[in-house]
């Protein structure tokens, strides 16, 4: 092999937009250099946030990068839904320090998705070990790659990091024609149920989908309300700035669709997604009044009906919720992959991970027997 050089960036900003996004052809929005720059423009990433921009770059030329990895500096775990939290306990009780970490991930993001941006395959193999000398030559416990896109198991297993699985549960589009198709092919009983979530939620609001240019700052407002609320109980305070929603609505507007629960004129709820050619991505949602349903109308059901009419394969909502299950959404594994530098903690996690995914593996197969489809 020819020598490779790669550069740590302190910014995705520090590349141009098109030659990032062409390393991104699937169009998946959380890599995108819109998305990323706009974490960063905003100070949802950066000094003070936990999350420090660390972008491995591999160029073929000096503008153009012919590889990259979206990756952080992390000081904690919070915003990545794949939770480490005990490995990070057991390794300083055993005397080690766990941050920082390197964090290879779309931040605040549990959407799976290539992490190894490349146009070439045979840049995987520089692309991790580079992250691995980052850890290696600066002292970090570990590096991750979350939600990583199954094609790209086979370049972690080669490279001897060890992968986890874990689950989440989307929609399927199987060529239906109209929600009430789908509800077709679901059990008479479960597809009563839904029915009448979505009487109930709609009784007293108008719902209303709005995309691109048509979102207003007003409704960036009313959004920002319903953000703040579910953060605020999620997580303590919530991971975006007030700035990154103008951000995206601008650099975005062409992925973005908002649903909008309004009583009268007064909007009290929001389920924000986003769009690619594969798929809609159910991202972020909260509301200032609790309406029956409103959640999984709003977050589900219209995610399931936009979907249909745009003929798009699949709808992702997002992580954790086995309550998905029973409105159609089903398992399915979504995979993470670790460098642990210590070899005594790299042993510890791998047997832990044999036990976890035996457990996951099983769990999935009997959550996809209690799906509300119809048995055959």
């Amino acid at each position: 092999m020819s020598e490779v050089t790669a550069e740590l960036l302190s910014r995705v900003s520090d590349v141009a937009p098109a030659a990032w996004d062409a390393l991104n052809p699937r169009g998946n929005p959380f890599v995108s250099h819109a998305f990323l720059s706009a974490l960063e423009e905003s100070g949802s990433v950066g000094p003070g946030t936990g999350w420090s921009p660390a972008p491995i770059v591999i160029r073929d030329t000096e503008d153009t990068p012919a590889a990259a990895l979206p990756a952080y500096l992390k000081t904690h775990s919070q915003g990545e839904y794949v939770f480490d939290h005990h490995w990070a306990d057991a390794f300083e009780r055993a005397g080690g320090r766990y941050y920082p970490k390197l964090q290879i991930a779309a931040p605040f993001s549990p959407v799976p998705g290539p992490r190894l941006m490349m146009r070439d395959p045979l840049h995987a193999a520089s692309l991790l070990a580079a992250a691995e000398t980052v850890v290696d030559q600066n002292g970090l416990s570990s590096a991750h790659a979350t939600f990583v896109d199954e094609s790209e198991l086979d370049y972690y297993r080669a490279a001897g990091w060890l992968v986890r699985i874990g689950t989440q549960f989307h929609w399927q589009n199987r060529g239906y024609g109209s929600f009430d198709d789908f509800l077709g092919e679901l059990s008479s009983r479960k597809r009563k149920a839904i029915r009448k979530e979505r009487a109930a939620a709609q009784a007293s609001v108008r719902i209303e989908q709005i995309s691109g240019a048509d979102i207003t700052a007003e409704m960036w407002d009313a959004f920002w309300v319903f953000y703040q609320d579910t953060g605020a109980r999620k997580w303590g305070r919530p991971y975006l700035t007030r700035s990154f929603f103008d951000i995206i609505g601008d650099s975005m507007k062409d992925s973005i669709i908002l649903f909008l629960a309004y009583d009268g004129a007064t909007p009290i709820a929001g389920a924000l997604n986003f769009a690619s050619p594969e798929c809609l991505y159910g991202r972020y949602w909260g509301c200032t009044r609790d309406v029956p349903f409103l959640h999984f109308e709003l977050c589900y059901y219209q995610a399931v009906d936009y979907a249909i009419a745009h003929s798009l394969p699949r709808v992702e909502a997002g992580a954790q919720g086995e309550h998905k299950l029973a409105r159609g959404y089903e398992p399915v594994p979504t995979y993470s992959a670790h460098y642990i530098a210590n070899g005594g903690f790299r042993s510890a996690v791998s047997d832990f991970l044999e036990r976890e995914t035996h457990a996951m593996e099983r769990e999935i197969e009997f959550l996809g027997e209690m799906g509300p489809f119809k048995r055959l």
